[in-house]
């Protein structure tokens, strides 16, 4: 498996200046296009989708039932979907993944087109779209390093590309919608996705070595279950976000903006919220320079930054406060994300990092949808306020928790020297 050339070591010889490889390489252009093509299309999505829904007519429950039936699928399909990419290589995989997604929402586009289309197909396209994007998303991981010697810079890169798609995309959806209706967004979503298959048939990549082609498929699920679980820095790290995923994360996402909307109004949350995705550059561009030798101890910083985004509405800052508070929040968010995402890639075997990707992502999407599922009631039981102030201390407790664990604390990065050992 490539790994992070640029990556720090404790001796000597890491002190001398090393030649950086070039990250702009052929494949590395074809799939930052593909990534880049596909989030801005994922981040137009929400927007089209609950302007589509409500005037049709069918509410907020039916909003929350086409953008459920899509959550719902990716987490129960993500397990699968790492197998499959294992079994059949994540390249081909993700290719026909994003023509199925063409063929999903280019029929939703011609559905609104044509008029108001009833909730069960919009409900079951979105559910088979979730589908389709279950059968994509475990390569993710696995396609950086096959298209980059730099691990981390790649992915800082990639982050940056996430956070500037964030915000232009919401943005750039109401437009669309205001001057021509959800149908034109949702036939741009269908195009990014044939944007995306074409770049990524176009990768030149090494042909690999699949040893488990004999396994069975419940073979190779608990092959990839029994790996995930023999790692204590790995589990931990996702037992610790089950917890922050659901109380910190989940949470405070829909609190934070009924806590925001009540005092600010609709403009101020936009404006707060594309605030968080210019945060989540810096991050991202912070974390393409900065190479710890113990990643998840630096990481654990990026928890604490982000357990600022329920604090800051809950003191009811003015919009200028606000704003940078949920910056850094971002800032943090995207900082540990490249340092999770690069840990993962480098520290995890080639032929097993799909499955194991594919149990990281299904746990953290059940959190997070729990605690969405929660917030309402909490939120109405304990007070919006007091919620949020909770949610920000658990943060900080979870942060503590990555420091003290020392599997996750003592975790060093991966060296081009250990890879060339096989360590």
């Amino acid at each position: 498996m490539s790994q992070d050339a640029g990556l720090r070591t404790d001796t000597p010889s890491a002190e001398e200046p090393t030649a950086q490889p070039s990250l702009w390489t052929a494949n590395f252009r074809l799939y930052f296009g593909a990534r880049t093509g596909s989030l801005l299309g994922d981040a137009m999505l929400p927007v089209a989708l609950t302007v589509g829904v409500l005037d049709a007519g069918y509410g907020t429950s039916g909003v929350g039932y086409a953008l459920g039936a899509w959550m719902a699928a990716l987490a129960l399909c993500m397990l699968f979907g790492g197998v499959l990419a294992d079994r059949f290589t994540p390249r081909r995989m993700m290719v026909l993944a994003d023509l199925l997604r063409l063929v999903l929402q280019g029929g939703l586009a011609v559905a609104f087109a044509l008029g108001a289309p009833p909730l069960w197909m919009i409900v079951a396209l979105q559910f088979f779209s979730g589908v389709a994007t279950a059968l994509f998303q475990p390569g993710v991981a696995s396609m950086v390093p096959q298209v980059s010697a730099d691990v981390q810079r790649a992915n800082g890169v990639l982050r940056v590309s996430e956070s500037v798609a964030g915000v232009l995309g919401p943005a750039l959806a109401g437009v669309l919608i205001s001057v021509s209706g959800p149908a034109t967004v949702f036939a741009i979503y269908a195009a990014t996705y044939a944007l995306s298959a074409a770049c990524l048939f176009g990768l030149r990549l090494a042909q690999t070595k699949k040893d488990g082609e004999t396994e069975s498929f419940w073979q190779q699920l608990t092959e990839g279950w029994q790996e995930f679980r023999s790692r204590t820095w790995l589990w931990g790290v996702i037992s610790c976000f089950l917890v922050y995923g659901c109380f910190v994360a989940g949470l405070s996402l829909p609190v934070g903006a009924d806590l925001v909307t009540t005092q600010h109004g609709s403009t101020a949350l936009g404006i707060a919220l594309g605030a968080f995705g210019a945060g989540g550059v810096i991050g991202g561009a912070l974390a393409i320079r900065i190479r710890p030798s113990r990643p998840l101890a630096t990481g654990s910083i990026g928890w604490a930054l982000y357990a600022l985004y329920p604090l800051v509405p809950a003191l009811r800052p003015g919009v200028v406060p606000l704003c940078a508070g949920w910056a850094v929040a971002g800032a943090g968010l995207a900082f540990w994300a490249v340092i999770w995402a690069t840990t993962v890639q480098t520290q995890i075997p080639a032929d097993l990092l799909n499955r194991v990707y594919a149990y990281d992502v299904t746990g953290s999407l059940l959190s997070m949808a729990l605690g969405r599922s929660l917030a309402g009631p909490l939120a109405s039981v304990a007070g919006a306020r007091p919620l949020m102030i909770a949610a920000t201390l658990f943060g900080l407790c979870c942060s503590g928790v990555l420091l003290a664990v020392p599997g996750i604390r003592r975790l060093r990065a991966v060296t081009p020297d250990a890879e060339a050992l096989g360590t």
